[in-house]
């Protein structure tokens, strides 16, 4: 009897252990529901945001983050290999591509450079993950507030430079600009297979500018 008792308590250990494990994301997409609060003073523009939807895609050291809203889309091509990429902007029938050489990229994320993560100790579960609470402190003195999971590990952190240093994947965070509150939340993650064409940087159709030139 207790040979029986240990051999069921040894079978829930492994299947509780591997329900909890780890998955590693090499490839795959997630996707990111955005709310948004505002004051006063700008509830159209926060109309036209709310609901939009950041899509980020991920093939070994290529990186594709869409977002898309009810002003337009923006969308930015990375490899982290060559570590060149693209801004491509599309609103109001206006399309600019930006160029980036690994010195823009890395001005263009600057600000995240020591950019610190500390736990709170609170959790809660958020999309089906159990998550932790962190306060993430800039340089410049800005914070804000995330909710990551160590149950997914993508291996290219590169997409995305205010996660970098980040010892888990952000499944929730808030941002503030101004009097807007942007609440980003994960509603998807998806292992398949995704296409090379996602990462196609278009040959035509865009008003092509250096960085450089957008800082002018």
């Amino acid at each position: 009897m207790k040979r029986n008792a240990i051999i069921l308590f040894i079978c829930c250990f492994f299947i509780t252990v591997s329900t909890r494990a780890q998955r590693t994301l090499n490839e795959g997409t997630l996707v990111y529901n955005m709310s948004v609060e505002t004051g006063n003073d700008a509830p159209k523009m926060a109309d036209m945001l709310d609901g939009a939807t950041t899509t980020i895609s991920i093939k070994g050291n290529q990186s594709k983050v869409e977002l898309v809203s009810g002003l337009g889309r923006e969308a930015t091509i990375y490899n982290a290999g060559t570590q060149n990429g693209v801004i491509l902007k599309d609103y109001s029938g206006q399309k600019l591509m930006i160029t980036l050489t690994p010195k823009d990229w890395e001005a263009n994320n600057k600000k995240y450079n020591g950019i610190v993560f500390e736990n709170t100790g609170e959790t809660s579960d958020i999309s089906g993950y159990s998550c932790q609470k962190a306060i993430a402190k800039l340089t410049n003195g800005t914070t804000f507030t995330v909710f990551y999971t160590t149950d997914v590990k993508i291996n290219n952190k590169s997409y995305d430079a205010q996660f970098k240093t980040l010892p888990g994947l952000a499944v929730q965070y808030e941002m503030q600009s101004g009097k807007m509150k942007f609440k980003f939340t994960l509603a998807k993650i998806s292992f398949d297979t995704v296409p090379l064409s996602v990462f196609e940087i278009p040959k035509s159709g865009y008003r092509i500018l250096t960085y450089e030139e957008t800082k002018k």
